[in-house]
């Protein structure tokens, strides 16, 4: 049942991009969608993942007190940010956030495929590598290893082959890791 609900997921998800293009400027909306955070337990272990495994690079790091200003022991909050880029600085940007004081502790809600899931897409060239290098983080959990999935093409006449992978961070979040198998800047067209 769980693979039908993966497969069904990975369908209604759409065919992911190896490299995105910008959109024309004829196509262009009002409103860019710029990042997505994850409230994580401990940042250094996801960084392991995030950064160390899927090789996205660090553009923010900072700690942030509340009140600002005042020494740890005087603050009321420690939280740290952190932002990672995959080949874009402006849009496509993963946050990560710890609680740090008080600390804040979440449920794990692993593999929850329903309404409320949040399933992140990083398209690689080297999915082999990469999903053997993500099942050494601490806490990072392998659902579907690597296997291809045709998906319909854009102009519903043919197929376009991808492998796909699905794992879990060390929080719980979801993540869809895959390769795909044709350049699909070309396949749109």
């Amino acid at each position: 049942m769980r693979t039908i609900l993966i497969a069904l997921f990975l369908f209604v998800a759409g065919v992911p991009t190896a490299s995105a293009l910008p959109v024309p400027e004829a196509d262009r909306v009002d409103i860019d969608f710029r990042r997505t955070t994850l409230v994580v337990r401990n940042i250094d272990n996801s960084l392991m993942l995030y950064r160390d495994v899927l090789g996205m690079k660090v553009i923010y790091d900072q700690m942030i007190r509340t009140p600002a200003g005042k020494p740890d022991a005087e603050t009321d909050r420690i939280r740290r940010l952190v932002f990672l880029r995959a080949n874009d600085t402006y849009v496509g940007v993963l946050g990560l956030l710890e609680y740090q004081k008080p600390k804040k502790e979440q449920p794990l809600n692993r593999l929850a495929f329903e309404p409320g899931t949040s399933v992140q897409l990083f398209a690689t060239t080297d999915l082999e590598q990469k999903f053997e290098a993500a099942q050494a983080v601490p806490g990072v959990e392998a659902i579907m290893p690597p296997r291809i999935v045709e998906y319909p093409s854009y102009d519903g006449t043919g197929t376009i082959p991808v492998r796909v992978s699905i794992i879990s961070d060390p929080d719980g979040f979801v993540l869809e890791v895959n390769e795909p198998l044709v350049d699909l800047n070309v396949a749109r067209d």
